[in-house]
């Protein structure tokens, strides 16, 4: 029985014993082996579908365009280095390089994704991250993000850095909550800051905006502006408010906009009252030219008349003067006239002139009757 004891721990230390020194003739063979692999490729692996940093930028960074990886011995290829090199470039969030047994460098590349992309007050652009970073624009690709803009104060250093101002914070959780939701990323595309520095919302069916203020109680508050878009905007239309306040808690207000029926009324009052205007301008130059017709054919009968008319003209003009009385007489010398015209009815030698001067005189008459009825309208 003790012999059993001594032999069996002894055969237990020989087999670790001959693991370990298998292991270290394996790992020698392999850094053997390692040290006159030869770089034969290098293959890049990009997930994802944002495109910020392609194939070729990873080649630049590598410094595989002029062929230093490939035909390198192993041991001479820094592969720290490499993924550091890749780690500081803007779009890259995480890298990984290593080498197979066939001396394959293999790269994976993991891209930043943006969430919102925001335009300050001072004319800079830059993405914000899913992590709430900042990083720069690219030349090879724009995403197709929530986009910021406004009285925003958040500066960028064209680096990846963090946010420092409390209203960029609400920003970059509105924007990640807004993701989150089906109904609000298919219906919400822009987000504003007012002078107040406020938050509004800017949707894509509708006219209307929605002021959320902060970024507290986003849940209480999108909640409240589901149930309005539920029960509210059904009844009275998509465009019926200008704005939606949804910054209170438990409270939704909205400011009602001008209807297109109210539009229209305004328009057709507008159109009414300038018929109205351009009738009674045309009324006014109807009088006036009625007045000119009346006038002219009142001169064409003066002329038309003969000489001793004139005085009745000038007989019946200082009536309202002074001496009404003495108008009278004036008549009666012209209606003595015509007899004075018609002496030369006695004459025989001329049997057709009788005929036709006292028609003359009775038109003279006439008109003048005409003329002095006239006169007293």
């Amino acid at each position: 029985m003790f012999k059993k004891r001594i032999w069996k721990p002894l055969l237990i230390g020989l087999g670790w014993t001959i693991c370990l020194a298998g292991l270290v003739v394996l790992m020698g063979f392999i850094e053997v082996k390692k040290s006159e692999v030869v770089c034969k490729s290098v293959k890049v692996y990009i997930p994802g579908n944002q495109y910020f940093i392609d194939r070729q930028e990873v080649d630049k960074i590598l410094e595989m365009t002029s062929h230093t990886l490939v035909g390198r011995r192993i041991d001479n290829i820094d592969i720290h280095d490499l993924e550091n090199k890749l780690k500081h470039n803007p779009f890259i969030e995480f890298a990984k390089v290593y080498v197979d047994m066939d001396g394959v460098i293999q790269v994976e590349v993991s891209q930043r994704q943006p969430l919102l992309r925001v335009m300050n007050r001072f004319d800079q652009d830059f993405y914000i991250d899913q992590h709430g970073l900042k990083m720069p624009l690219s030349q090879n690709f724009t995403a197709r993000v929530l986009v910021a803009n406004g009285f925003i104060d958040e500066l960028f250093a064209n680096k990846v850095d963090s946010l420092h101002t409390v209203l960029a914070k609400d920003i970059y959780k509105t924007a990640d909550f807004i993701r989150r939701d089906s109904l609000w990323d298919a219906q919400i595309e822009q987000i504003y800051i007012n002078q107040d520095h406020e938050i509004e919302l800017i949707p894509r069916v509708g006219n209307q905006r929605i002021l959320l203020g902060n970024a507290d109680s986003l849940a209480m508050k999108f909640d409240n502006l589901r149930v309005f878009y539920k029960k509210a905007l059904p009844m009275v239309g998509w465009d019926a408010y200008k704005l939606i306040n949804i910054k209170y808690s438990n409270q939704v207000i909205g400011v009602k906009n001008e209807t297109l029926q109210d539009s229209l009324n305004a328009l057709a009052a507008r159109k009414a009252k300038s018929a109205d205007s351009a009738s009674r301008v045309n009324a006014a130059s109807a009088r006036v030219n009625r007045d000119s017709v009346v006038s002219s054919v009142i001169s064409d009968e003066v002329e038309k008349t003969d000489e001793p008319r004139p005085e009745v003209v000038k007989a019946a003009t200082p009536k309202p003067v002074t001496k009404p009385k003495e108008n009278k007489p004036a008549a009666k010398k012209t209606e003595n006239k015509p007899a004075t015209v018609s002496k030369p009815k006695a004459d025989k030698p001329a049997a057709a002139k009788p005929d036709n001067k006292p028609a003359a005189a009775k038109t003279t008459a006439t008109k003048t009757e005409k003329k002095t009825s006239i006169k007293k309208v």
